[in-house]
């Protein structure tokens, strides 16, 4: 019994310390900027709330210079929407989602955005079970796997001091057993946090902004039209080596080039 009153004393030490570790890399922000940062949210949300959505715009804009924001990049996308620039709504709404994959608002927004474009989206086909962890890795984001992931070896490791430590059969067994399980789930969300985090830096998708574009089989107005995108539309960026046009794809099938400044990269 006093092994097992240590063991759990270490467990709450050890929660207690990840709990404060995550408090403080999430909320601690310069104290210098705090002020100013709010002020100017204040006067975004008071220029929308009275209609003034293109001002809004232009301040959640300016403050997403000075780093990202799902909340600032839904409410702009909100602002874009009702000054009706449908491919800057779901520009930001998308953009929304690679900070905070589980944000039920901008994926709500993105939605009703995306009804009123002209080409509507077909989802690739896939095995059920890879969709099912898509979506379970996008319920959380990035940081809630990271802290996730750090609480489960913790864990994992005082499951394998319990198997060393106890005498007693039955606390071996749960030991181990307990042990497996949560070295299973520390792998997993290592990988959920590491595949968030690969989206967050490695960014190959884009939305079509120009009203429309016709896609060419070469880097050049004189190749060849393979077909026609309208604003909106989501792509996937395969080459962006040159400056002036980009290669792109909807999928395995429909590939060519587009002029730079007709999309954005999320």
């Amino acid at each position: 019994m006093q092994e097992m009153k240590r063991l759990l004393l270490i467990l709450c030490g050890l929660l207690i310390t990840v709990t404060m570790f995550a408090q403080t890399t999430e909320f601690e922000k310069p104290e210098n900027s705090e002020q100013p940062r709010q002020a100017t949210k204040v006067a975004a949300d008071s220029a929308y709330l009275n209609g003034r959505y293109r001002e809004a715009a232009n301040i959640y804009e300016e403050l997403l210079q000075d780093g990202e924001s799902d909340e600032l990049y839904y409410n702009l996308g909100n602002a874009y929407y009702k000054c009706d620039e449908l491919a800057r709504a779901i520009l930001n709404y998308e953009r929304a989602l690679i900070v905070n994959p589980g944000f039920a608002d901008a994926k709500a927004n993105l939605q009703i955005a995306r009804a009123k474009t002209i080409d509507k989206e077909i989802d690739q086909p896939e095995i059920f079970f890879i969709t099912w962890i898509k979506q379970a890795m996008h319920c959380y984001n990035l940081h809630f796997w990271a802290i996730s992931a750090i609480v489960t070896f913790f864990l994992f490791l005082l499951a394998v001091a319990m198997f060393f430590i106890s005498k007693v059969a039955l606390w071996k067994k749960i030991g181990f057993f307990s042990g497996l399980i949560l070295l299973t789930l520390t792998v997993v969300f290592n990988l959920f946090a590491a595949s968030l985090k690969s989206e967050l830096t490695h960014r190959n998708k884009a939305i079509v902004l120009s009203p429309s574009i016709t896609v060419r089989s070469t880097p050049s107005e004189s190749g060849t039209s393979l077909f026609v995108l309208h604003e909106g539309h989501k792509v996937e960026i395969k080459d962006d080596s040159m400056r002036e046009w980009k290669e792109i794809s909807i999928d395995e099938d429909k590939v060519g080039w587009v002029p730079a400044e007709s999309i954005e990269e999320i």
